[in-house]
């Protein structure tokens, strides 16, 4: 067996030849300081779609990104041809830090989280009065999420010439969550436009609901129409709606600093990656009342301190019930 010295040079060392031809590996990824940067706004069968200035440019992952992968409202970093011309392919080599991530589970019990929209400011949890029934606790759901992920919630209720909203509103009020009424009527005349536009103004909403409930009719009636989007109908049957939108998209809001993420209508909505305890930073005029629970108190049990705060005063007893009624969503279903 040949030995090497304390002083063998570089021609002593012997080295397995590359029978494939290609580049030795290396840990060392090129910094690409040329890269311009974009935001993704729709990604399609491993395609994505980003805007680089006034443009869309089609872009692949580059494979130095291993397996992170973007997603809607990401920003990335991208070279290669950014023309935006048809046939044209860029890359994209960088995914910039996020500052908000909304995130779902398939259900409880499934430990893979799928990351729904990037850099959102605000969820606007749509649903409708009637055809379909609303679902609460599919709402609750995506409370938890919105809260979890330090998004704005906001309550879209569609359809209400079918059905009044004062018994999901009395629901949700103790909440304060922020919320816009709207019918069929008031969305085909604009009357409702106007109103929800407020809400979006200067912010990136991410929209997200059951399938049927009037959320891709909601986004049509904002955006311009060359960006609208094909509505379905309720089965009559089932009660459940059609998909309509197979993939998250992002919108510029017409007149506004806005953004609209129209997403797939969703069935369920799984909470595995919440940590419950995060879901008390929504409720400030809760969480001091937390300092006397005993570690890891679920905030739903006898020695609770939170139970005390609400009787001497200091917050009211709907709220507490509101929030037990959240941290009790990954217990029950969302058809319960």
């Amino acid at each position: 067996m040949r030995r090497y010295g304390k002083h063998t040079d570089e021609d002593d060392i012997r080295q397995r030849p590359n029978r494939k031809g290609n580049r030795p590996r290396t840990n060392i990824r090129p910094k690409h300081e040329e890269a311009v940067e974009g935001m993704v706004v729709t990604v399609d069968r491993g395609r994505l779609t980003c805007l680089v200035e006034d443009r869309l440019v089609m872009a692949m992952k580059a494979r130095e990104l291993g397996r992170k992968a973007a997603v809607v409202g990401d920003h990335v970093a991208i070279v290669g041809d950014l023309s935006g011309e048809k046939d044209t392919l860029a890359r994209i080599v960088r995914i910039e830090p996020r500052r908000s991530v909304l995130r779902r589970t398939a259900d409880d019990d499934d430990p893979y989280e799928r990351v729904v929209v990037a850099n959102a400011d605000q969820l606007a949890i749509v649903t409708a009065l009637a055809d379909p029934e609303p679902r609460p606790r599919l709402i609750d759901r995506c409370l938890v999420a919105a809260y979890d992920a330090g998004l704005e919630p906001l309550l879209v209720l569609t359809k209400s010439d079918l059905a009044p909203p004062d018994e999901l509103l009395e629901l949700y009020g103790a909440l304060g969550v922020p919320y816009v009424v709207t019918s069929r009527e008031e969305l085909e005349s604009g009357a409702a436009v106007d109103r929800v536009r407020k809400q979006l103004d200067g912010k990136i909403t991410a929209f997200v609901g059951h399938s049927g409930v009037g959320k891709t009719t909601l986004v049509n009636a904002l955006v311009s129409q060359e960006r609208r989007r094909s509505t379905g109908h309720v089965n009559a049957v089932t009660g459940r709606g059609r998909h309509t939108t197979t993939s998250a998209r992002a919108i510029p809001l017409p007149g506004s600093e806005g953004w609209v993420i129209d997403t797939p209508g969703v069935r369920s909505f799984g909470l595995h990656h919440v940590d419950p305890s995060r879901v008390i930073h929504a409720f400030p005029d809760l969480e001091p009342g937390t300092e006397g629970c005993p570690r890891a108190c679920s905030h739903d049990e006898p020695d609770c301190a939170l139970d005390q705060w609400v009787a001497d005063g200091h917050a009211d007893p709907q709220r507490l019930y509101s929030l037990r009624r959240l941290l009790a969503t990954r217990e029950r279903t969302e058809g319960d």
